[in-house]
Parts: structure tokens; sequence; C-alpha cells
């Protein structure tokens, strides 16, 4: 169909619309333009995203036309958070599909980007599947943009063109993400600490961030490795090139490498096209702790903002500043925590760049806790990794304070000793 075409069908959309835009990397950038062009005929159009990574629907002219609710806040929609242009929905990421299923959010339009048909019609949903697949069964109309650049990715990603309401071939750069470039010495270490907690034959799942890039930089020497995650990242590639990684003993797909998403560069973008030992699964499922579960030795290495000396994490807000979301920390925690010789890992450098500590006596006036203290094994700082599972208060923040940066662990054994009388 050509632009015209388009043009008439997002005319459909009016105002007090929910829309539903494909997120993570794989955000539809010019059909947003393309929308955002009818600001002027537009009131209150609600935008929902998962991680957007597109600043289309927050530029703050904007702000009367689009109301983004995030299902996960971006470093794009943040400011947009604070000063009342967008709102954040708190869900585990398991979930998400639940509110399009279920019909708790009714979608009035889904925008997608898509790779082109191949010869029976199917496009793919490419690199970010996550909640996606739920919405565009849901929504009344789903507007796709064909772009060439956009990987032919194997699992639930498929879409027929006749599914397809409205398309238009635009082709343009995906998003590209590098965390590698920024790895810190401080980030090595916790690299090298954690690595050292992974055994032969376990199943991998990491969150995003220069950390678990560091850590994945550090399995070389590792065998049968394999990977049950909901994000890829360029650091798995020489991983499976060189056979560290062989999803041979994981329970779910076995064989096979699994995630939802996929955010990275082109050189990931290229390997995971039309690879049939990929695949990126609805998030209903590669984020059910029932799934996770089933793998042995299941490690899940995700990380935090602050953690309080009774091991409660705060890893989505900055006091009451929204910061990102509840994603699917939880999800994997619980899983891991679950499976057999399992291991949830939270990790995180002692003190922010500012030298404030990130281990605390209480979180933030204000702050989330994202994963509770019960469900908190593993801790790691460039200081040391603690075990907190089957310890009492007092023990836990006696472990803490032994992995927190040495500037701070004298005010925070202090503090823990008014909190708690006596530290053994």
């Amino acid at each position: 169909m050509s632009k015209m075409v388009i043009d008439q069908a997002l005319s459909l959309i009016h105002s007090g619309a929910r829309v539903f835009v494909h997120g993570c990397g794989g955000p539809p950038r010019y059909l947003n333009r393309l929308l955002a062009n009818r600001a002027g005929d537009l009131r209150r159009v609600e935008i929902i995203s998962v991680n957007p990574l597109d600043d289309t629907f927050t530029n703050p002219e904007l702000k009367d036309s689009f109301f983004i609710n995030s299902l996960f806040a971006s470093s794009f929609v943040r400011s947009a958070i604070s000063n009342g242009a967008a709102s954040y929905i708190p869900i585990f990421l398991n979930e998400m599909p639940r509110l399009f299923d279920e019909h708790i959010l009714p979608l009035d339009a889904a925008l997608i980007q898509v790779s082109p048909p191949d010869k029976h019609g199917y496009c793919s949903l490419g690199i970010s599947v996550e909640a996606t697949r739920a919405a565009v069964r849901n929504a009344k109309k789903v507007f796709a943009q064909i772009n060439r650049n956009m990987p032919r990715v194997h699992g639930d990603t498929f879409v027929h063109i006749d599914n397809i309401d409205a398309y238009v071939e635009y082709d343009e750069p995906l998003i590209e993400l590098n965390h590698s470039k920024k790895i810190t010495q401080v980030e090595r270490t916790i690299g090298r600490r954690v690595a050292e907690l992974i055994e032969d034959q376990s199943t991998l799942q990491f969150g995003i961030g220069p950390i678990p890039d560091s850590i994945l930089a550090c399995l070389d020497n590792h065998r049968d490795l394999s990977i049950a995650t909901e994000m890829l990242s360029d650091s798995v590639i020489p991983l499976l090139e060189n056979g560290v990684i062989t999803n041979r003993y994981k329970k779910f797909h076995p064989g096979q490498t699994t995630c939802t998403f996929i955010l990275g560069t082109r050189k990931l973008y290229d390997f995971v096209h039309d690879n049939p030992n990929i695949l990126a699964l609805d998030v209903s499922m590669t984020n059910d702790p029932a799934q996770i579960r089933r793998n042995p030795r299941m490690c899940a290495i995700n990380s935090a903002l602050e953690i309080d000396l009774t091991g409660q994490i705060c890893a989505d807000s900055l006091g009451t500043m929204q910061y990102s979301g509840v994603g699917g920390q939880l999800d994997f925690m619980r899983g891991a925590g679950l499976s057999k010789h399992g291991k949830p890992i939270i990790v995180l450098p002692s003190q922010t760049s500012k030298g404030v500590s990130r281990i605390v006596n209480t979180l933030q006036s204000g702050a989330a806790v994202t994963t509770t203290r019960a469900h908190v094994h593993y801790v790691a700082t460039e200081y040391g990794v603690v075990n907190l599972f089957g310890k009492n208060c007092q023990q836990r923040a006696k472990a803490l304070i032994e992995i927190a940066h040495p500037n701070h662990r004298e005010a925070l054994e202090r503090a823990a000793h008014k909190r708690f009388k006596a530290l053994y």
C-alpha cells in the first residue's frame, strides 16, 4: 500500500484512542512520525508501549495530543513521567499480555514494525516480541511499517500480511545499543565475581546494562551453558560461536536460545536473522516462573539501584522518581529461586558515581520495592558476594556491610546497631 493509504489508515485514530506502539528496539519510528504529524487534530491519544526507545511522543509540544502510559519506563519517558505528561503502569513483564488478552486495556490500534513478508506472506516482529504479539491479536486495527532492516527472527514473531490492516514500506536503521563500550573497572570486577558463581551446565538470564555484559565476557572457560532470558545482547555471540553456550541442559526449548526481545548492534541483528537456533517468544512464556524453574542451575542475574540492610531491592525508582520498571526481575528471581541448584543474583556497584552508598540502612523515601527481601539470595558488589538466603535480619545487615564500599561501612554499622541492637 502507498503512503497515502497509510495516512488514511492513521486518520482512523481519533482523540481519546488507545494505541499500542511496538517497543524496545522495534518502534516503527516512521509511523510514529506520521501519527505525530496529526497532533493538531488529536487530543489525549493514549500511547501504550514497553520500554519505548523513541522520543516522538514525548515532545513537550505534543503533550496535549499524546499521553504515554509506559509498561516499562525508559530514559525517553522519565522526564515526561516526572512532569505529569506520561505515567507508568507497575506490572510484571510476564503479565503484560493479559492487559490486552483480557481487555483490561482495550486497544483501538497497534503500530508495529516488521520484516518484509516471506513467500508465504508472513512478516516477522523481529527483535521485539514482548507484549506486541498480544497487542496484534487484540487491537481493532493493526498498522505496520515494513522495514528491510528488521531481521526475520524465529519464534512467536510471525504476523501474516493479511492480518495487517494497512502498511507502508519504509527502510530506516534500527535502534542500536552497545553497553560493552561503557563497562568500568568496577563493573568488570563484579563480572568476574559473578562468573565464579556460575557453574558449568547452568542456564542464564541477564538483565539490561554493562554489568550483565561484563559477566558474559568472563564466561569463556565455562562449558555447556544455556540461555533462557528476556533480553539478548551482543555479548552472547562469541559464547555461541565458541561453543560455550550449547543450550544442552535447559528444559525450556532445549537446544535453542530463547528470549523475548533482542537489543544490541547491527552485528547482533544480522546474527539472529533467520537463525533457527534463536527464538523470540511471547513474554508470558519466557518470563513465566513455572517455565523458568524447570531449568536446572538457573542463574538469574539482575541489577539494583539500591538495597537496604534486610535485602529489599529497589531497581526501578530513585526515591519517588520513576527510573525504569518492575520488568522481569522478579519473574526470574522467583523462577531461579525455585530451580534445582538455582541462583538468583543481584548485582550493583557499592556506590554511585557521586560516592553515595547503594547499600543503605533503609531505602530512600518513596522508593519502590522491586524485589522483596524474601526473594533475594546472592548479592554481588566489587567487594564480594554474599548469600542472604536463610539469614536473619542482623546476619543480612552484617553480610551486606562487608561488601559495602569501605567509605560507608562505619556509618552502616552504626545505623545497623541502632536498628537491630546487635549484629552477629
